[in-house]
């Protein structure tokens, strides 16, 4: 559609028009065609988001740009379980794992708001810990890629595989939007992909240790995130 240095020459309106066009053009195509478009078209100014939960775009991403930026957000909250998935991820991919953090440390925002911000206004503690990191992070890029998928809440069921991203003024690409669960396990057993341990123990989507909870029968893969608190997105996805 377009190379990488026109790209990068791209206004934002453009921009906007190019990642509309792309999300209709690629809906049905694969999740290593629709990363391959993205690093064909924005090369070294593309980059994988991932929490860790699992590595399955990371190494779909690597298999079409090996080296891939992989941008990972340290809240100061992570599970132990989740800091060493990255870990793993960094010693034995073909990736380049960036690690992101708060402007504050946990023991700064506590002195600054008051301990366990988490529980009494968890919209400010994502705010602080992973909106704002992320906004500062992915300044160098034009475009980013997000494991969202349509199957995972009714808040994502719209997910495009390409799409716009306007908080950030981006292009956000989604490219394994259209997969289920049984996708993404399939996926993993194939390859091998590292996983995080936490969910062989009960836990369907893992963020912050403070504010998540393994899921119960029935329950959609988010239920366990900020559990009885109204709250389903952490604000990174709007």
């Amino acid at each position: 559609m377009t190379d990488t240095l026109s790209s990068a020459r791209l206004t934002d309106g453009q921009l906007r028009e190019l990642a509309g066009r792309a999300g209709r053009e690629l809906e049905d195509a694969s999740a290593l065609d629709i990363l391959k478009w993205a690093t064909d078209t924005f090369g070294p100014r593309f980059c994988v988001t991932s929490s860790m939960e699992d590595a399955v775009v990371a190494h779909l991403a690597s298999r079409v740009l090996p080296g891939v930026d992989v941008v990972f957000l340290d809240t100061g909250y992570h599970f132990p379980e989740t800091i060493g998935t990255r870990d793993a991820v960094d010693a034995v991919m073909d990736v380049h794992v960036i690690t992101l953090t708060p402007r504050r440390s946990v023991a700064e925002q506590d002195a600054e708001h008051g301990p366990k911000l988490h529980d009494r206004d968890p919209d400010l503690c994502c705010a602080l810990r992973k909106v704002a990191p992320l906004e500062d992070g992915l300044t160098p890029y034009t475009a980013w890629a997000t494991g969202l998928r349509r199957d995972e809440s009714p808040t994502r069921a719209g997910t495009p595989v390409v799409g716009w991203d306007e908080k950030r003024r981006k292009v956000k690409v989604s490219p394994i939007a259209r997969w289920t669960q049984d996708d993404v396990d399939t996926y993993v057993a194939e390859h091998g992909v590292l996983t995080n341990p936490l969910l062989m123990d009960g836990y369907a989507s893992v963020g912050c240790a403070p504010c998540t909870r393994r899921v119960l029968e029935g329950e959609d893969a988010r239920a366990g995130r900020w559990a009885g608190r109204g709250k389903t997105e952490c604000g990174l996805h709007g």
